[in-house]
């Protein structure tokens, strides 16, 4: 079961193209608040995919937890570093006709809110971070398998200015189960100040200048395994939480590769226009005919990196930058009604008032009952009939590429040409 969010405040743009990214907040309003930011380069998912499972499957018991798993939501939807430039070199300055200028204002003054302690900034980085050179990959200018930080002390009124001192703590904990040797976490200081002035554009070194403790944390981008990279970001966070005093609950073994697993690749659900409630998980690649309207169509997702883009005659169903699905639409004219008289289905013999909300579960057969609307069967196909109400259909009555998932179908009902809602037929034991 998924933790309820105690907060969410998505901020709403219309500035140049850029989709808006979202804050969770995570409060008990007692003790100190760690913000987590994900995705201010888009080709880094093991940064941006451990923010989102902070964001969704995290509980705070005590202390609180920001997180932003989406900042570059536009770039990372595109897997690209950023397309409209490094973000994470305009935070010493930017222009008003920059694209990326609204998203950087604003997580500007989450960073200097007052309420904020300490920021971790989520990275892939290349290659594996080694204080001295064994080789191309393991060198001083990799920046994978790391915590970066600016200096040493910071000049701040802080419990956390010390970081060589705070972060050792955290190393030595996620040092302790790692996969395989050579992912050993090391500590890497830019020493931005004195010789570093790319970084001195970056978000960690705004931040520390202006009073607030920050690092970045690197896994390795020669890492393939997207799970095993997300226990490493969340194991170092919640190790940098318990040093903070903040106290958690998750509803999953971190340690347990499967349901790590089950977590970072479960899709969730997208609503459709406020009407059609579809699971992502194990949905065909394409959806064919499926019934939009033509313009301002809405998609509300569950997953915090969720999205969609319109690519040609489709629209493609993105999870960070993962397609999951692509809808081909049929467009229609939706009906105002949102809610329909009562219509019913023989479920297997049962006579049961349908509840489009969730999946009509079907052992044998079903029937749509004599309503009031035309009956669409996805999938079933008779000769000469245009409303497929009053008719028994079973699993062999079905086509199978017509199917969303492997054992899931789809019910259309319309009032004369008007699309008004679909409900999904799931076969149990399929």
């Amino acid at each position: 079961m998924k933790w309820v969010i105690l907060f969410l405040l998505i901020f709403s743009f219309s500035f140049a193209q850029n989709k808006p990214f979202k804050l969770y907040k995570k409060e008990t309003n007692i003790g100190d608040t760690l913000l987590v930011i994900g995705g201010i380069h888009g080709n880094e998912p093991g940064g941006y995919f451990s923010a989102s499972v902070l964001a969704t499957h995290y509980k705070i018991t005590k202390g609180n937890l920001w997180v932003v798993p989406n900042l570059n939501f536009e770039s990372l939807l595109r897997n690209s570093r950023g397309i409209y430039g490094d973000m994470n070199r305009k935070f010493d300055k930017i222009t008003k006709d920059d694209k990326d200028y609204v998203d950087v204002i604003k997580i500007k003054e989450i960073i200097l809110s007052k309420e904020v302690d300490f920021i971790t900034n989520l990275h892939d980085g290349r290659g594996f971070y080694r204080q001295h050179w064994e080789n191309s990959l393991f060198n001083p200018s990799a920046w994978g398998q790391a915590f970066i930080i600016d200096q040493k002390k910071l000049d701040i009124d802080s419990k956390y200015n010390n970081l060589d001192i705070f972060l050792p703590k955290v190393q030595n904990e996620i040092n302790k189960d790692l996969s395989h040797n050579h992912h050993v976490f090391n500590l890497k200081n830019t020493k931005t100040k004195e010789k570093d002035e790319q970084m001195q554009q970056s978000l960690t070194y705004f931040a520390i200048t202006n009073g607030k403790p920050a690092i970045a944390i690197e896994t390795s981008k020669n890492i393939d395994d997207l799970v095993l990279k997300v226990k490493y970001q969340l194991v170092a966070i919640e190790n940098i939480m318990k040093v903070m005093g903040i106290e958690f609950q998750r509803d999953f073994d971190i340690y347990n590769k499967n349901e790590l697993f089950n977590v970072v690749h479960d899709h969730m659900s997208i609503t459709i226009n406020d009407r059609v409630k579809l699971s992502l998980n194990g949905i065909r690649d394409s959806i064919y005919y499926f019934p939009l309207k033509k313009e301002d169509n809405n998609f509300q997702f569950e997953h915090s990196l969720g999205a969609v883009i319109k690519n040609g005659d489709r629209f493609d169903v993105m999870i960070g930058n993962e397609r999951i699905t692509s809808l081909y639409p049929q467009y229609f004219e939706y009906t105002n009604d949102k809610n329909s008289k009562k219509i019913y289905v023989d479920n297997d013999g049962e006579i049961k008032e349908i509840d489009f909300t969730k999946p009509l579960l079907v052992k044998n057969y079903f029937e749509i009952k004599d309503n009031n609307y035309r009956v669409n069967i996805i999938g079933f196909s008779k000769e000469n009939i245009d409303n497929e109400s009053n008719i028994k259909v079973g699993l062999n009555n079905l086509m199978n590429r017509f199917s969303v998932n492997k054992d899931t179908y789809r019910i259309e009902f319309y009032n004369e040409n008007k699309y008004f809602n679909t409900l999904f037929v799931k076969f149990k034991g399929y």
